[in-house]
């Protein structure tokens, strides 16, 4: 490691500070121009969880005092990791960010590391999809630290501007439900979804959601915009839901669940297959979201399948650590 610290050596000064909340409206204005930053990194989602997270989230400013990248994080111990709370991170950072300025951001955060008492770097990189312009500078950086990459999820993605032809069988269950006439549309009733989800959830996992019915409901009041809850209903009774995260050009799929009933009669192949040809149809990218776990070596293989018979493929996201000593 000391070795590949050389490489960021001899370039120009860059200092990196931590966050505080004084400065959290030039956080949010530069998320709002950055070219990769999403919803999530704004202050008011970050913050919601701030009893669970010990933020620990850092600002580059170049030698003229210009802001020119964020990095949002948390910390435990004495690991720096890529916001804990989030579902992508990495370094923030506007369209005039150059591949050799993103080394010199790495060698401040380096250089604040080995101050601060840090010895690990957890970092968690943000899937392409999510970028208005490339910005993989990061990657680079990594690959000369030699970070080494410890965890490969795979998103379930449709870019919509080619969409794949749906699977007979997903057309046949959206047939099916159509029929029954089941209907399809956005609902504020958070609580019958959240139900559903919470009882699939242990059932099947034994776990609860990452949110509380109380955490989505203040996030959703926060962002009414970019997060919303679908339902597919038969009469007066929700069957299935789908919770999006809408960002600029990706619709994100939060959380899915469907009752015994739902399931039986399709319920969320029709709510799938009208989000992806009416309501987010306009989206650059429609992400089911991941079918791994344990750091991406289990694939869900029955989940995968259901996603990918909508025409969805792979998406690597990927996930890095650096130890200092």
């Amino acid at each position: 490691m000391d070795e590949a610290h050389r490489v960021f050596e001899g370039l120009r000064r860059m200092k990196a500070t931590r966050y505080s909340m004084s400065e959290r409206e030039a956080w949010d204005a530069f998320v709002t121009d950055s070219k990769n930053g999403t919803f999530l990194f704004q202050r008011s989602y970050m913050d919601y969880h701030s009893d669970r997270f010990t933020d620990h989230s850092l600002l580059f400013h170049s030698d003229k005092g210009q802001l020119v990248a964020i990095l949002p994080a948390n910390e435990r111990d004495e690991t720096l990791l890529s916001h804990g709370g989030l579902t992508y991170g990495g370094v923030i950072c506007d369209a005039s960010m150059t591949t050799p300025v993103m080394l010199e951001v790495f060698g401040a955060l380096f250089e604040y590391m080995r101050a601060t008492g840090f010895s690990r770097l957890v970092y968690k990189t943000m899937p392409h999809i999510y970028h208005r312009h490339s910005a993989e500078e990061d990657r680079y950086a990594l690959f000369r630290a030699d970070a080494r990459l410890f965890r490969r999820d795979v998103l379930s993605v449709i870019r919509s501007d080619a969409r794949l032809p749906f699977q007979k069988r997903r057309s046949r269950k959206v047939a099916q439900a159509q029929k029954l006439g089941l209907v399809v549309e956005t609902s504020s009733d958070l609580g019958a979804f959240w139900a559903i989800l919470e009882e699939n959830l242990l059932a099947t996992h034994g776990v609860k959601p990452v949110h509380t019915l109380e955490e989505i409901e203040l996030l959703r009041s926060r962002f009414p915009d970019h997060i919303k809850l679908h339902i597919c209903r038969e009469n007066d009774v929700v069957v299935a839901g789908v919770m999006m995260f809408n960002s600029s050009q990706v619709a994100h799929v939060q959380y899915i669940s469907a009752s015994a009933r739902g399931r039986e009669v399709g319920a969320l192949d029709l709510l799938f297959a009208t989000l992806i040809e009416r309501d987010y149809a306009t989206q650059a990218y429609f992400d089911f979201g991941i079918s791994n776990e344990q750091d991406g070596q289990i694939l869900n293989v029955g989940l995968v399948e259901q996603k990918e018979g909508f025409g969805a493929r792979a998406v690597a996201h990927d996930y890095y650590e650096l130890n200092l000593a």
